[in-house]
């Protein structure tokens, strides 16, 4: 049982800078308590996402922890020169020693991809003919360019990243048909949905790992939930109920204001996200029953706590991420070693 960060960088009542100190000095406490990794969405026009450029905060982190990995959940593919993108990749990569870790989508959002000049309609086959190009010149160090004439068809990356061939690469997984893919192609995974879903999504991911990959160890097969703990539950609800709205603001901010619908709805409140099985607030004993029964009925092995959320202050903030690795992490990796043992 591995814990991760998941982190949409969402901000409505910070200045700016303020914020981006406060996000890099969580990094240095996840980098303390040993969480695996922060992954970090990309967003724009909207307060849902203040990292427009993941890469510039990776750099940050990459300088502000030792132990953390960290990448985006994910690279908007079709927003990116596969030249840039791949280059850039590989500094980060030598930049944080080996620590990088890479998330490819098609973009979750129409409404963004078409402030960039791109159709939405396109994005999947950008995606498809982009990505492998990527991963060519990460392993190759040669960027193959066809559309180009040559000699400028196929030119050196120059920059090449620590780990080979490259860094691991994840994958938002909602459907059998990508967990299918995700597990042929070796990729990590992390499911939103509710639990029941996920592990019917992972039932399928482990069937074809099996028949692919033989004994091979699996991935991470992440599980993905907002969660907020302090000393008391109804301390921790307050927290919830307050701060979540704030984030759904963002979340929907670009489809109010265009009158247009969201393709990922989710609840405006928290205790209907809470309902949804997709959040939990409460005691460190509350959050660990809530996340050792969705991580079992998900059938996962990588819990993917969204922590930072909302119109938190640092200091609710820092003590939720106190109580979850202190209290949470030990008991839940102690009940998964015994369903181990009795398994």
């Amino acid at each position: 049982m591995r814990f991760g960060i998941f982190d949409h960088m969402d901000n409505d009542h910070l200045p700016l800078n303020a914020f981006y100190e406060e996000r890099l000095q969580l990094m240095e406490l996840y980098d303390r308590h040993g969480f695996h990794a922060w992954h970090v969405a990309e967003h724009h026009a909207t307060t849902l996402g203040m990292a427009p450029s993941p890469n510039i905060m990776l750099a940050a982190a990459a300088q502000r922890t030792t132990r953390l990995r960290f990448g985006p959940m994910v690279y908007a593919l079709p927003l990116y020169h596969p030249f840039r993108l791949a280059q850039e990749i590989a500094m980060l990569d030598q930049m944080s020693n080996g620590r990088l870790e890479m998330g490819f989508g098609r973009g979750s959002s129409p409404v963004e991809i078409s402030y960039f000049g791109v159709d939405p309609a396109a994005t999947e086959s950008v995606y498809r003919d982009n990505l492998p190009r990527i991963l060519d010149a990460l392993e190759t160090g040669v960027m193959k360019a066809p559309e180009n004439e040559a000699p400028y068809d196929a030119f050196a990356l120059k920059v090449m990243p620590i780990q080979k061939p490259y860094p691991p690469i994840w994958y938002g997984v909602h459907t059998i048909v990508s967990a299918d893919r995700a597990a042929r192609r070796g990729w990590n995974t992390i499911n939103l949905d509710m639990a029941d879903e996920a592990g019917e999504c992972n039932d399928e991911f482990m069937r074809v790992w099996r028949e692919v990959h033989g004994d091979a160890p699996l991935p991470f097969m992440g599980l993905g939930r907002f969660v907020v703990v302090a000393e008391t539950d109804e301390k921790a609800l307050a927290i919830a109920r307050r701060a979540y709205p704030h984030w759904h603001q963002g979340f929907t901010h670009l489809f109010r204001s265009l009158g247009r619908m969201n393709r990922h709805p989710r609840p405006d409140n928290w205790d209907m996200l809470h309902a949804q099985g997709k959040g939990i607030a409460g005691s460190p004993r509350t959050v660990v029953r809530f996340l050792a029964d969705q991580m079992t009925r998900a059938k996962c092995n990588y819990c993917v706590a969204q922590i930072a959320f909302g119109d938190q202050s640092l200091d609710e903030l820092t003590s939720s991420i106190n109580l979850f690795a202190s209290h949470v992490m030990p008991e839940m990796r102690a009940l998964d070693e015994q369903a181990r043992r009795a398994a």
